[in-house]
């Protein structure tokens, strides 16, 4: 015999075990539709092949994953935040790597993914070098990165700070080198100095010490290139792609800095003259 409910009863009537299932069903459901849509894609890929597909195509594919991504951003999580984020990741390692595609349609997208994990798992650490890279670089919006380090930056609780200074680094380059806020960089990589020297690693004391000093170096003058050699190197350090790492040694030379590695560690000599 089908189980049934009258049209006109409430949540509040219903068997707890009802409560308990209404939102996983939700869940399952909304995350299906997502998962569906995954799908469909993968398999207009599949059937083409190693074919080249026409820009159209690869438009079509980039809309569909943004849909799937602002679904995921206004859906509620029921206590999947975790999942949601690792999920959101792992497509984009997909749709990052996807050399054609991005090619003809470029990374406009990129800043959906990172919406939907810092707002699901801002705690995620791993991702936030991908992030400044792909979203700065690749999609052209520092303005974006700089809003969701923040917003990352903002729920990370105290006992977090040590593990998270480089968010502040992160948010200092991109206000220096592309966002010409001289005042709020100079601020973040103060706060990047105190977070980092909370620990009493030596490692930590002494990236607190250079963010320190490129804080001062920025104070002094804010066209400083030692400042600038010191942003670039943040993002070499945090690369996550030849093609960053390349870019980056070309700013710091570019500069008057040099770049070389000495017993297996990547050092930058700042320019003589700021």
């Amino acid at each position: 015999m089908p189980l049934s409910l009258p049209l006109n009863r409430t949540l509040s009537d219903m068997p707890s075990w009802t409560k308990i299932l209404a939102p996983a069903l939700t869940i399952v459901l909304s995350y299906g539709a997502i998962v569906q849509l995954q799908l469909q894609r993968l398999k207009q890929i599949e059937s083409k092949g190693n074919q080249d597909r026409s820009k159209t195509e690869y438009v079509l594919e980039a809309t569909q994953t943004k849909a799937s991504l602002d679904l995921l951003a206004k859906m509620p999580d029921f206590g999947f935040r975790n999942l949601v984020a690792d999920w959101s990741f792992l497509n984009f390692l997909q749709y990052f790597g996807d050399d054609k595609a991005r090619a003809k349609t470029g990374y406009r997208v990129t800043p959906n993914f990172f919406q939907v994990i810092v707002s699901r798992d801002p705690l995620f650490l791993e991702v936030y070098p991908y992030l400044s890279a792909s979203v700065t670089l690749y999609a052209g919006q520092p303005q974006q990165t700089v809003q969701l380090l923040q917003q990352a930056i903002n729920k990370v609780p105290a006992s977090k700070q040590t593990d998270a200074y480089f968010l502040w680094q992160s948010k200092g380059t991109d206000e220096l080198l592309f966002l010409g806020r001289t005042k709020d960089a100079q601020h973040s990589y103060e706060m990047a100095s105190a977070w980092a020297s909370k620990s009493s690693d030596p490692v930590l004391q002494g990236i607190a010490q250079r963010s320190q000093q490129t804080a001062r170096f920025i104070a002094s003058n804010p066209n400083s290139k030692r400042a600038r050699v010191g942003a670039w190197f943040t993002i070499l350090s945090n690369a996550v792609d030849d093609s960053t790492r390349q870019f980056a040694v070309r700013q710091i030379q570019s500069l008057g800095g040099t770049v070389k590695i000495d017993n297996g560690l990547l050092q930058v000599k700042l320019p003589k003259i700021d």
